[in-house]
């Protein structure tokens, strides 16, 4: 059995409310609001991180890797500035699973100041397996980064600091007791769940195959996170150990909302639209039959895997669906009967209210 153990930190926000920023739909947040935090940043800053985030995964081994002192905002932002700038990128999009042929074609870019399109097939297929599905421009702007790379360095760090200042530094305020409200929460349910059934609860329903062979399994609440959940494996601490599982888990409030002074909308509505597509209605039927993978649904549905990952995003966020991680590069999704009976349910409760005061 893993050893349980507890990280925290805002500077998993810092990073964590860029994604959320720059991908809103992902997690259930008014694009119009999300690109209204955007535009307080000034062009160029904002322009370059738009840019990056195509490529740039949250930078979980990095950030779990600091000092215990430095895993504030303002702490990991510090230690970035200390890196010589044509490091910085690199420290973090690469981990220990980055392929060895990618870091060689990225260094080469850099020398050369150009690429091929065989190099940028390769950087893809190291992307996707980051769980990152590329854009039309996502490769350019890896290889545009990585040709003038101090340069890019330096720019990114400007554009994370002034973010900070804009920002995050006043977010980080209201969310830090909140953070540890989390983390206190997650460590009671710990004492009466055991480690797989606590990783789906945090989770929201992800199932982690491979997380008992794990030596440790560290949690970090996070409150930008919600309701999705944010994992890496770590590389062992000597050879020939288990590796450990760092997941980063949802812990805002069910009270609380992203964006301030909104109300938070109904669990029916959401849901409501959730389903209100074509296409995830025939998703949640292929699924009444069994777990099945992005790319079982994508030959059924004649659609591309990204377009049905959109989907069943869309349904994870409602809760409709969950996921089974086999492995670091495959994962089903299978249906929550019980979530879509309580939505039915609730359903007709509020259409007729006499089947709720019947069953008082």
């Amino acid at each position: 059995m893993p050893a349980l153990l507890w990280d925290e930190g805002t500077a998993y926000d810092l990073f964590v409310s860029l994604r959320v920023l720059h991908r809103p739909s992902m997690f259930g947040v008014r694009a119009a609001w999300a690109a209204g935090v955007r535009s307080r940043l000034p062009a160029v800053h904002r322009d370059f991180l738009e840019k990056v985030e195509t490529f740039l995964p949250v930078p979980l081994s990095w950030l779990y890797l600091l000092p215990a002192e430095a895993k504030t905002a303002a702490g990991a932002l510090t230690a970035l500035a200390q890196l010589p700038a044509a490091e910085r990128l690199t420290s973090l999009l690469f981990t220990a699973d980055t392929p060895t042929e990618a870091i060689n074609i990225l260094e080469g870019i850099t020398l050369r100041q150009t690429w091929t399109s065989a190099e940028q097939e390769v950087l893809r297929a190291t992307l996707l397996r980051r769980g990152i599905f590329p854009r039309p421009d996502t490769l350019n702007n890896v290889c545009e980064a990585w040709t003038h790379l101090s340069a890019s360095g330096e720019q990114f760090l400007e554009a994370l600091v002034t973010y900070y200042d804009v920002f995050f530094e006043e977010e980080e305020q209201r969310i830090r007791p909140l953070l540890e409200a989390g983390r206190q929460q997650a460590a009671e349910l710990a004492k009466t769940l055991t480690i797989p059934r606590l990783l789906e609860e945090l989770s929201h329903g992800v199932h982690f195959e491979q997380a008992e062979t794990a030596e440790e399994i560290i949690l970090a609440p996070s409150y930008w996170a919600s309701p999705l959940v944010f994992y890496t494996w770590l590389a062992p601490r000597a050879p020939q150990t288990c590796r450990n599982l760092l997941v980063i888990f949802g812990a805002r409030p069910e009270a609380h909302d992203l964006t301030p002074g909104e109300a938070l909308p109904e669990d029916l509505v959401d849901t409501m639209k959730a389903i209100a597509d074509p296409t995830r209605l025939r998703i949640l039927r292929y699924l009444a039959n069994g777990p099945l993978g992005p790319s079982d649904l994508a030959r059924r549905l004649h659609l591309r895997p990204p377009t049905v990952i959109h989907h069943l995003n869309a349904l994870r966020l409602v809760g409709l669906i969950e996921i089974i991680l086999h492995s670091e590069d495959e994962r089903g999704y299978q249906l929550r009967r019980e979530a879509l009976n309580d939505a039915l349910s609730l359903l007709i409760d509020f259409i007729t209210p006499e089947a709720e005061a019947a069953r008082e």
